[in-house]
């Protein structure tokens, strides 16, 4: 692929509800412009952007999939983004290196809840946008209603600019609104032709023309003065208040297509290159000093320092990792030296690259606002900042949501623990979305993620590249133990067994300490009745008795205990015999003192639309849900509660089918409380069944 110049470059990312036909699109694109000579399909796995095994059985995307193409003097860099939020680190990681999306809404299915989250994400990052209306050839498409549904979710200033010819099987081609003709397309849409709008149609096209060009004119002060004042716009007037006011976002542009049959690719691609915006449109990008938050910019142009953002870490089992980047300003050479800002490290790029799915396409030079690839970097991963090491800068990393749903791993086959921390190492790298965590109180590994989609997706990738089987389960909840109340108990430790014996005796006081303060240990006593020397011991054995608690085996926290007397053998005491002592009278005290059993209580925050505020309320109270507070959020209603953690495992699959997928939430660990009677019981039983099936 031969060099552009940044004018000459679209980066464009395509976002919408899963199923909505984004790698179609994107494969009908790459078709029309001459890229692939056969247009692949999902249900063959011969798609350009799908190669992934996951992805072809499946039939998701589930990486952002990087595909150039060359139409008409330009270079546009599609981004096929995943569609289902499980991976919607891959969707924020292309909005960010984005310079504008087109949106995929289906024509059946209409505008879907997938479609309204990625679009929130668009708008945080003020991404210029259009709307391609898809499979149109389908039954029951409607393209009124699908118009009506966007305009009711993203505002009045939706605009068609086509309608389409034909309806359902019969659509074959679209009316240009602007000039009033009619494209039909040829069977395999290789070829348009230009016609008269057809008869029944020009009534409601010339009406749909007029409120366009009213769109268009709201978006210039001047145009809008010669419309009110009766005078008509002329072509390049309303070619350059199209263009305006898709760079404003005044004006979300919407366009036909079909893309399983290759119809209205031609005109999608001249209006990506007439009206979507160059990386020069987008003056300059912030960012920081290291290791300071003084601000500073780098303009996008190639006669600034050279500065990249890393958005995507893959790691191929061919090549290793391959790190996706955006240059923002500057350009990079293959064989140079780049500084990586985030980590203070310097990095060594061989070959550059661009990918078109998993095909390697050589560059040489990326040029400002262009996107590329380099492989086998030592240290870099996604959010991290490349540049100049002479002018620094590190610009603001990728906010991820925190994962939602959980389980715990352990290999099928004795002695795979290393492979599988191993695996889940390099997942750790190219997935921020993803968490590994070790919990000691349970002695589990627990993975995290966004949904039972990406973790299954993680298990089969442990199974398929690092040759290891798993299995998953609900994470054990990490109670805890304490007392109520008050005891005094004496410990004693005695035994003769010839020659030199053991001897340790203690009283210790016990009663409960505040929270937080885990054991709190005093030594009270007086006159030597044990020596000085000895009390550490009676405090490690303490200590050590409360790793196993006495209700179901779960470590005490917050217990006041106090040495106040015992007594000693000037020949058999001993460090070891005072520990067991102090260990003995510990058991002893959490049986008199009342031992209860805890357990986590989490912050929860769930953001529903309000009509489903009932349903979630009254599911929140069946978890042992407290009710904070309610209060609104945009269009949204926030509800706040504390939940016990035991009952929040699975919350994200019920969220999700409580409110279509429209609704989110995250949680914290706010404290420990004691459990209720009824459910210690069943955790005390299922404790002790754990404990006979070990020792069995």
């Amino acid at each position: 692929m031969k060099k552009y110049n940044s004018e000459n470059i679209r980066n464009v990312a395509l976002i919408s509800h899963g199923s909505a036909g984004k790698t179609s699109l994107t494969e009908a694109l790459l078709f029309t412009s001459g890229t692939i000579n056969r247009q692949g399909k999902i249900e063959s796995g011969n798609t350009t952007t799908d190669y992934d095994p996951d992805e072809i059985k499946k039939q998701v995307t589930i990486n952002v999939g990087l595909a150039p193409l060359e139409w008409d003097g330009i270079k546009i860099n599609l981004l096929d983004t995943p569609g289902y939020f499980d991976f919607i680190g891959d969707v924020l990681g292309a909005l960010r290196v984005a310079d504008s999306v087109v949106a995929v809404v289906c024509a059946v299915s209409g505008v879907e809840v997938g479609t309204e989250k990625v679009w929130g994400y668009a708008d945080n990052y003020n991404l210029p946008r259009l709307v391609a209306i898809n499979k149109l050839d389908r039954e029951n498409a409607d393209f009124e209603g699908t118009l009506e549904q966007l305009r009711t979710n993203f505002g009045h200033n939706v605009a068609p600019l086509q309608m389409p010819i034909g309806q359902e099987t019969d659509f074959n081609g679209v009316v240009d609104l602007i000039r009033q003709k009619a494209i039909m397309f040829s069977d395999d849409g290789m070829k348009t032709t230009e016609e008269d709008v057809p008869a029944d149609l020009k009534d409601h096209a010339q009406e749909m023309r007029e409120k366009l060009v009213e769109a268009i004119a709201e978006t210039d002060d001047s145009l809008l003065e010669k419309y009110l004042e009766g005078e008509e716009l002329t072509d390049d007037e309303i070619n350059e208040g199209l263009r305006q006011g898709v760079l404003t976002g005044k004006t979300i542009p919407v366009l036909c297509c079909a893309a399983s049959k290759n119809f209205g690719t031609q005109p999608l691609l001249d209006f990506i290159k007439r009206y979507l915006p160059t990386p020069l449109d987008q003056e300059e990008v912030k960012g920081y000093i290291p290791g300071s938050k003084d601000e500073v910019t780098r303009k996008l142009s190639n006669d600034e320092s050279m500065s990249a953002f890393v958005f995507k870490t893959l790691a191929d089992p061919y090549v290793g990792r391959i790190n996706y980047f955006r240059v923002f300003s500057g350009n990079i050479q293959p064989d140079s030296q780049i500084y990586n800002a985030t980590q203070d490290i310097t990095e060594r790029f061989g070959q550059v690259f661009s990918m078109r799915g998993k095909n390697q396409i050589s560059m040489e030079e990326v040029v400002a606002g262009d996107i590329a690839c380099v492989a086998k970097l030592q240290s870099t991963i996604t959010g991290d900042t490349l540049c100049d090491k002479s002018n620094p800068v590190v610009f603001p990393a990728l906010d991820f949501p925190e994962p939602v749903i959980s389980f715990a791993v352990e290999p099928k086959t004795k002695g795979d623990e290393d492979k599988v921390g191993s695996g889940l190492s390099r997942f750790l790298e190219e997935d921020p979305t993803f968490r590994v965590e070790r919990k000691i109180e349970t002695k589990q590994t627990v993975i995290s993620g966004m949904g039972e989609l990406h973790l299954d997706i993680i298990v089969n990738r442990l199974s398929q590249k690092f040759g290891v089987d798993v299995e998953l389960s609900t994470p054990k909840v990490p109670y805890k133990e304490t007392v109520k109340g008050q005891a005094k108990v004496e410990g004693k430790h005695k035994k003769q067994s010839g020659g030199r014996g053991q001897f340790g005796h203690v009283y210790l006081e016990m009663e409960p300490a505040e929270p937080g303060d885990g054991l709190v240990f005093e030594n009270k006593i007086f006159g030597g009745a044990v020596p000085k020397q000895y009390v550490p011991a009676v405090e490690k054995g303490v200590i050590e008795a409360m790793e196993e608690g006495v209700v179901a085996g779960y470590p005490v926290v917050d217990v006041m205990v106090r040495l106040v007397d015992g007594s000693y053998h000037t020949v058999d005491s001993s460090e070891m015999a005072f520990k067991v002592a102090g260990a003995q009278a510990f058991r002893k005290g959490m049986d008199q003192a009342g031992a209860v059993l805890l357990e986590p209580i989490m912050n929860v925050e769930v953001l529903v639309p309000e009509t489903f505020m009932g349903d979630i309320m009254g599911d929140l109270n069946s978890k042992r849900g407290r009710i904070q507070g309610m209060e609104p959020e945009g269009n949204m209603q926030k509800i706040r509660a504390q939940v016990p953690m035991a009952e929040m495992f699975k919350y994200s699959i019920d969220l999700r089918s409580m409110t279509q997928g429209r609704g989110f939430f995250s949680m914290e660990f706010s404290h420990y409380e004691e459990v209720p009677h009824n459910v210690a019981e069943q955790v005390i039983a299922d404790a002790q069944a754990g404990k006979e099936e070990e020792e069995a």
